[in-house]
């Protein structure tokens, strides 16, 4: 599926641009014809069953690997990794921790310390907790730290592998809340990788859908509600639409839909009696590719 070219990532213009991706390890492809953009403040969302190629796509965007084929033009110029796992230092503090890439570019202990610690605070770390170890902090607190660790740095690109995957459904939320927070300040483009439908229509403007074997696009959704404006019922209903798409179903190998269902169309426009979130903001399927086969390694790989 070629990219669909958008004006915000016009040649010169900041931002992220993917242009007829192929990439493979020894004979094997794992990605083929990958092409989409990533605009400053906008969240683009990759979501495919596990072995698709999407944590390859993101390693690829970052820098970490070269392409076989085609282009990546990265036009940001403070990008930020957020790992599926928290990959904390662990003879750092939780405050040294969210201070490193701080201490990389060369702040001051001081001026560091500042903005790491009032950031924690905003994060939700009580000031005991800033003094711990990786070891001593729970899970959501250390996923607490990662982030903070990534937002200190004032990032345009945020490049995210799933690093919400682990947390309960409560902790998830919050930490949701705060990545929408920061980019109601800052208009930071973001890249995130997720298995989980819900959270890509909670959090993101445009949803590319991959299918594996080779990892490629076969649907873009693109959200028209600001993320910030959207509620449990838009989510529910907008997750509901996007499940009954035939590639989607095919990609996450959950077959045909047992019933007739309405369209991501109607989802858009519901009948009488639906929120009135989902009826104006719009879910709008763009340059739809050809319905995958099943896939056999994403059957119960979807998380909503």
């Amino acid at each position: 599926m070629k990219a669909i070219d958008d004006p915000a990532c016009a040649v010169g213009a900041k931002g992220l641009v993917v242009r007829d991706l192929k990439h493979g390890f020894a004979l094997r492809t794992v990605l083929e014809d990958i092409g989409f953009e990533v605009a400053p403040g906008r969240v683009t969302a990759l979501v495919g069953p596990s072995g698709c190629g999407k944590t390859t796509l993101l390693h690829l965007c970052a820098g970490l690997s070269r392409p076989r084929e085609g282009r990546i033009d990265n036009r940001f110029e403070r990008p930020a990794y957020v790992f599926q796992q928290p990959r904390l230092l662990p003879w750092k503090s939780a405050l040294d921790n969210i201070a490193l890439g701080l201490k990389a570019l060369g702040a001051g202990r001081a001026e560091r310390e500042a903005r790491a610690h009032a950031l924690a605070v905003a994060m939700g770390l009580a000031a005991d907790d800033m003094d711990k170890y990786p070891h001593q902090l729970s899970g959501g607190m250390q996923s607490r730290v990662a982030l903070a660790r990534a937002l200190v740095l004032e990032p345009d690109l945020l490049l995210l592998d799933e690093p919400f995957a682990a947390l309960d459904i409560g902790l998830k939320h919050e930490l949701h809340a705060l990545l929408l927070a920061y980019l109601g300040r800052v208009p930071a483009g973001v890249l995130m990788v997720t298995h989980d439908l819900m959270e890509a229509v909670r959090l993101s403007h445009t949803i590319l859908v991959m299918a594996p074997e080779p990892g490629r696009i076969v649907r873009r959704f693109e959200l028209d509600l600001p993320p910030a404006e959207r509620d449990d019922a838009f989510v529910y209903e907008g997750t509901a639409g996007l499940l009954q798409d035939a590639a989607v179903r095919a990609g996450f190998g959950l077959g045909q839909a047992a019933a007739p269902a309405a369209s991501v169309a109607s989802v858009a426009h519901p009948p009488s009696g639906h929120c009135d979130g989902v009826r104006q903001a719009g879910i709008r399927a763009v340059g739809a590719g050809p319905v995958p086969a099943p896939s056999r390694s994403g059957r119960g790989g979807l998380r909503c």
